[in-house]
């Protein structure tokens, strides 16, 4: 079956792009620190955005950002904030490059006090395994959960900033907390 005719969840059009990722990475289970902590912070980017505006600013982000690595972007000072607000490759909006900042902070407080680090912290809101949805259509599909709500509460608590339940809940389905493919879609039952 080539490409273009399989069925996939109508958000990603016909966009070479967005259907790569739906394919490859969206819904799929994310179990490393980093890489949660990579799509937490591209997520809150996002708030304002089409998603594909940050896929096609990822390598810049991931370059501006030192990989995400939680403890170097948590020791940014002014001059590092600075250039980021000159790279023209990434979103330059001061509060949410300042709010990378304070989520890398929170990060480490929570890997450091959460038994199961921030991986296990962040699975904890849906108990540790994947919440299968069964959508017919697109506009069945939640823009936030209890489950949601919760990890925002929790994170906002650890000083996090852009992680509002929407913002949780859009997190919770690229990395796949929630598989919110539709039956419809070839990804709904191999995610």
């Amino acid at each position: 079956m080539s490409n273009t005719a399989k069925t996939r969840c109508a958000w990603t059009g016909d966009d070479p792009l967005y259907q790569a990722y739906h394919d490859c990475e969206w819904g799929v289970p994310v179990w490393d620190h980093r890489a949660l902590f990579e799509k937490l912070i591209l997520d809150g980017f996002q708030a304002g955005l089409s998603w594909l505006t940050i896929l096609k600013k990822r390598e810049n982000f991931q370059r501006a950002f030192d990989g995400f690595e939680p403890a170097v972007i948590a020791a940014y000072g002014p001059a590092k904030l600075a250039a980021l607000m000159q790279d023209a490759g990434i979103v330059r909006n001061r509060l949410k490059i300042e709010g990378a900042v304070k989520n890398a902070r929170g990060t480490l407080a929570i890997m450091d006090q959460a038994p199961s680090g921030f991986s296990g912290f962040l699975w904890d809101f849906v108990g540790g395994r994947p919440i299968v949805n069964r959508w017919r259509a697109m506009s069945e599909v939640p823009t936030e959960s209890a489950e949601a709500r919760a990890m925002s509460k929790a994170l906002k608590a650890h000083g996090f900033t852009f992680v509002g339940p929407t913002i949780c809940y859009a997190f919770m389905q690229a990395v796949g907390m929630v598989n919110d493919h539709t039956i419809d879609c070839f990804r709904h039952g191999e995610v």
